[in-house]
């Protein structure tokens, strides 16, 4: 109403917003009856059964493995690392699913952590956020930006739906309390590739230096000779 009252667009552009609104809300539908009927069974039943085992500690490594994989099946990191290639290869696309990788896998490890032990999240949380701000003023502000942008992008609708109830299951069967123990795995995934990309991006000014640094340097430009030794009269 608001496009054709206010805006007064073509009907059919008016047309075309109709249509993308009703795909829009069909991939919703088939998305989140997905996540009812198989991602949140499936993690919630993965959780409780390695959890029950005797060693109980292969959460952790179980816990990374899963988020080192999980992060590439997010369609928006697809995304961001498109938009990354763009920048003439400055940033390469490999090396930044690399760092997503490792960045979700650590946050994922530290929230399997938190589930056996019960260990605060401001122990984690608090230095990690700490640590991810003090960078941004060191690396350049292009890595800071996507730094921010990827741990939006890494907690995406995968990882909420598949990890957190994961987390949920395993600490059920461990008797922890879930709202302070299993809690706050989508926060550690946001965190952790502040961090990961930031270190990337340090990695790449020190390299930028170090080229710089064993560049020969160019020779100084000859001097023009004087008037007198060009005009000969």
């Amino acid at each position: 109403v608001f496009q054709v009252t206010s805006l007064h667009l073509p009907r059919k552009n008016v047309l075309k917003i109709t249509v993308g609104l009703l795909y829009t809300y069909i991939g919703l539908v088939l998305f989140m009856t997905g996540v009812n009927v198989g991602f949140l069974p499936a993690g919630s039943y993965l959780g409780r059964q390695i959890a029950a085992l005797e060693q109980s500690w292969v959460l952790i490594p179980i816990g990374m493995l899963m988020g080192w994989f999980i992060v590439q099946a997010e369609p928006a990191v697809h995304v961001l690392n498109r938009q990354v290639e763009l920048t003439s290869g400055a940033i390469p696309g490999k090396a930044m699913s690399t760092s997503l990788s490792i960045g979700v896998a650590v946050s994922i490890g530290l929230a399997m952590l938190r589930v056996l032990t019960g260990v605060s999240i401001f122990v984690l949380l608090v230095p990690g956020y700490l640590c991810a701000i003090g960078l941004s003023f060191v690396v350049l502000k292009i890595f800071t930006a996507i730094a921010f942008d990827s741990g939006g992008v890494a907690s995406g609708p995968m990882t909420a739906t598949f990890l957190l109830p994961f987390a949920m299951g395993a600490c059920e069967t461990l008797g922890g309390n879930v709202v302070t123990d299993a809690f706050g795995v989508v926060a550690m995934v946001a965190m952790t590739p502040l961090i990961t990309i930031q270190l990337l991006g340090l990695v790449y000014q020190l390299k930028l230096k170090k080229a710089a640094a064993e560049a020969p340097a160019a020779p100084a430009p000859e001097m023009p000779a004087a008037d007198d030794e060009i005009i000969e009269l």
